[in-house]
């Protein structure tokens, strides 16, 4: 049977599956010795990861709940979910330069029971904090909120293409919700990253699972892969281009380079042809003369530069498909060796009727 992220088999509990974000690739190598042992990650609400030092030298494994020092005062509640080795090249790989947080305790039946109480909250916070911003008039977008483990403040995180003077909207914040506020400023991509959801891939969205950095997407990315630029199927949920356009780009542009100049026009006795599509994976040329457009003649990469040298002798050959690979009939067999696809007609019943009229 396939791992259904349960959490409670012991492999589940050494790789961190219990959630799609994380999965430790080196849980099966235990390094005691190591200098990393002591490094932890810990996961928080949505796509928030942190990492930790655990100088007080607990036992802790990966999947149990602990108290760690917050961003300025007080405690937050997380689950672990890597620690070691990968941890430390995590930490290198996001360049976090920042002085790394150390892990008070092991949570406590208190502590968990005081951060599902604040936990609860948020559903109800965020739909009054939307409230507010409504009777502001603030060009501003509430995405999501966030309270600390120990229930002394709340992050608020919103996105907005100009600038907002939220002082008046924390102070309200601040008196109606009793606790103290942080506005964080996301973009659409993070925005989507925090939120989730399932791709047009059927899987989750790379953003919020091991995504890390969200480089720029430019429509060029489809046009070297021979995509349509179709705003609908080429927008993420973020309302941008997919990051998944950058995944094969580079594979792409390496291919390309075996191919001719798209703006290169092939000559021959039988007329001038310009190009129409390729096909990177068959490493094919498409080209249609121009007193015939709709007939699409189908090249192979070699023969296409040998015509592009013969021009450039001053050299024309016959016709440019004449070296170009026959395109066979496709017939039908099913399964009994039978290729005729008229075989259901019923003829017996045809006759009958034509001897009733």
């Amino acid at each position: 049977m396939g791992c259904g992220n349960c959490n409670t088999c012991e492999v589940s509990e050494k790789r961190g599956c219990g959630t799609s974000s994380v999965f430790n690739w080196l849980y099966q190598i235990d390094n005691p010795a190591s200098e990393n042992k002591n490094l932890f990650e810990v996961q928080f609400k949505g796509d928030r990861k942190e990492f930790y030092h655990n100088t007080k030298e607990l036992e802790i494994k990966t999947g149990d709940w602990v108290a760690v020092q917050a961003d300025q005062s007080g405690h937050d509640i997380g689950r672990v979910t890597m620690h070691g080795d990968l941890v430390a090249l995590q930490i290198k790989r996001k360049k976090k330069n920042d002085k790394i947080k150390t892990i008070y305790r092991k949570a406590s039946e208190v502590d968990l029971k005081k951060w599902e109480e604040t936990h609860k909250k948020e559903k109800d916070v965020l739909a009054k904090a939307k409230n507010i911003i409504e009777e502001f008039n603030l060009e501003m977008k509430l995405s999501d909120v966030e309270y600390q483990g120990d229930g002394t403040k709340a992050t608020f995180y919103y996105t907005a293409e100009k600038r907002v003077d939220f002082r008046e909207l924390i102070r309200e914040y601040s008196k109606k919700f009793s606790v103290k506020i942080e506005m964080r400023q996301i973009g659409v991509r993070q925005e989507a990253a925090k939120l989730g959801g399932i791709g047009s891939c059927g899987r989750e969205l790379c953003c919020s699972t091991w995504m890390t950095e969200f480089p720029t997407v430019n429509t060029s990315a489809a046009r070297y892969q021979q995509l349509s630029i179709n705003p609908q199927k080429l927008s993420g949920q973020c309302g941008r281009l997919k990051c998944c356009l950058n995944f094969e780009l580079d594979t792409y542009v390496d291919a390309i380079k075996g191919f001719p100049n798209t703006k290169t026009r092939l000559y021959s006795k039988k007329g001038e042809a310009k190009f129409y599509k390729m096909d990177v994976f068959k490493k094919k040329v498409y080209y249609f003369y121009k007193n015939n457009p709709s007939d699409m003649l189908e090249l192979t990469t070699d023969r296409v530069f040998k015509i592009i040298e013969l021009n450039k002798k001053d050299k024309f050959p016959a016709k440019i498909e004449e070296e170009a690979i026959e395109k066979k009939e496709l017939m039908f067999q099913d399964g009994l060796g039978d290729s005729d696809i008229n075989r259901f007609n019923n003829k017996k019943g045809r006759k009958l009727k034509r001897k009733r009229k």
